[in-house]
């Protein structure tokens, strides 16, 4: 098995939701950007397996490891599991990485239909559960999304009071599990989220897909930490490029994004009409996974407060399961719909309820929609609170704190 981490804190709300496909004939498959605590939920997995089944057998492929660096097919991976597996007790395999190994979803589906193991692994990549994996393994795989920490989650982990100090430690620091083990200066910790910018982006985008212009890539990354949210197409983003002597084209520019959406680094969220019956195809927004991988780009800068409010609310409500669009109407925009099952939430951001007027501008977006689902402002307000005909005012930290 693969070492297991000095100290793991449960993550419970993804445990919960891992265990109840404990035994499933499907392939559970973490996926998320590198470093989101991925690997660390597999080991919380293995482990309360263990505590239920305590004859259970663990196989534990982690692709990091030289133990494991001559897997190289769906071959050296079928046989590598087929030695390690024990009579009559439950066999249960684990593969960091999955998508090191060239062809590994043949493996998984001659292993799945053999019911020899019972199957979960982790991948970096949306490619995971795309081309073959999803033409050969329709309907039996489930994606268990992972991302990094939410605010409640990173008061938990580095053992913080529930005040403002702390919501500008997580705004500022993002929420990537492993800054448990570093202290929390600028200097430090930006060090660090600079080093997975790189990691990410060589391995998940520039080493995948052999980009040659890795300088632009960069560029494109600072433009989009510097727009955190803002409206913009491709094309958009070309003349401006060109405007700063900086020459790509809209194709190349396309594809990059398209990587990072790949890599769980970007997440894009399209715009829809507040009735969402029409998606339109241009002039998006783009968040990042994690927003202090974002300040890394840039610097944290109090200046764009409102764009990592907008940032964390965004990721707040995909923490909890949400579907989340930009809802627009002839004359208004809201920041955020968020769709799940049958429950609905429109969220608009701000940072502060300075005037009248800014108050009216933040609510009158909410106002003009005609459901009785909950329409919520979220700002930095002290204190926030009350409402205007149904339409609450919440404080970013109450609503980072609670699962809606």
């Amino acid at each position: 098995m693969s070492p297991r981490p000095d100290k793991i804190i449960i993550r419970q709300k993804y445990l919960d939701k891992a265990l109840s496909f404990k035994g499933i004939s499907l392939i559970k498959v973490f996926t998320g950007q590198r470093r989101t605590g991925k690997s660390y939920l597999m080991h919380m997995v293995a482990d309360a397996i263990v505590k239920m089944e305590p004859d259970a057998h663990i196989i534990f492929v982690d692709m990091e490891l030289m133990e494991f660096a001559t897997l190289n097919t769906a071959s050296d991976l079928y046989a590598k599991v087929k030695s390690r597996l024990k009579g009559d007790v439950a066999n249960y395999l684990f593969i960091d990485e999955v998508q090191e190994i060239d062809g590994f979803e043949q493996a998984l589906r001659s292993l799945l239909n053999e019911q020899l193991v019972d199957i979960w692994c982790t991948g970096s990549n949306a490619s995971v559960l795309s081309g073959e994996l999803a033409d050969r393994l329709s309907g039996r795989f489930i994606e268990i999304p992972v991302h990094s920490l939410s605010y409640t989650e990173f008061i938990e982990f580095h053992s913080l009071n529930n005040e403002n100090n702390s919501l500008q430690l997580y705004m500022k620091y993002g929420g990537l599990p492993n800054l448990i083990h570093l202290p929390f200066t600028d200097e430090v910790v930006f060090d660090y989220l600079r080093t997975i910018n790189a990691t990410v982006l060589l391995k998940d985008v520039v080493k995948r897909h052999e980009i040659r212009n890795v300088a632009m890539l960069e560029k494109l990354m600072r433009f989009l930490a510097d727009n955190t949210g803002s409206l913009f197409s491709a094309n958009s983003i070309s003349k401006f490029m060109k405007a700063q002597g900086q020459m790509i084209s809209v194709a190349i520019l396309t594809n990059y994004i398209q990587y990072a959406l790949e890599a769980f680094y970007l997440v894009k969220v399209q715009r829809v009409d507040l009735q969402g019956k029409k998606y339109f195809e241009t002039n998006d927004k783009y968040y990042f996974e994690d927003h202090g991988l974002r300040n890394a780009w840039i610097g944290y800068r109090p200046m764009h407060v409102n764009k990592l409010i907008e940032n964390v609310v965004f990721k707040h409500l995909v923490f909890n399961g949400y579907r989340v669009f930009v809802g627009v109407s002839a004359e208004y925009e809201v920041d955020f719909i968020a769709a799940k099952d049958d429950k609905k939430l429109y969220v608009q951001c701000a940072y502060l309820m300075e005037s009248e007027q800014t108050r009216q501008r933040e609510f009158r977006s909410l106002l003009t929609i005609r459901d009785n689902f909950p329409k919520l402002v979220v700002t930095m307000d002290e204190p926030a609170g009350g409402n205007i005909e149904g339409v609450e005012h919440w404080h970013l930290r109450d609503f980072l704190s609670r699962d809606w």
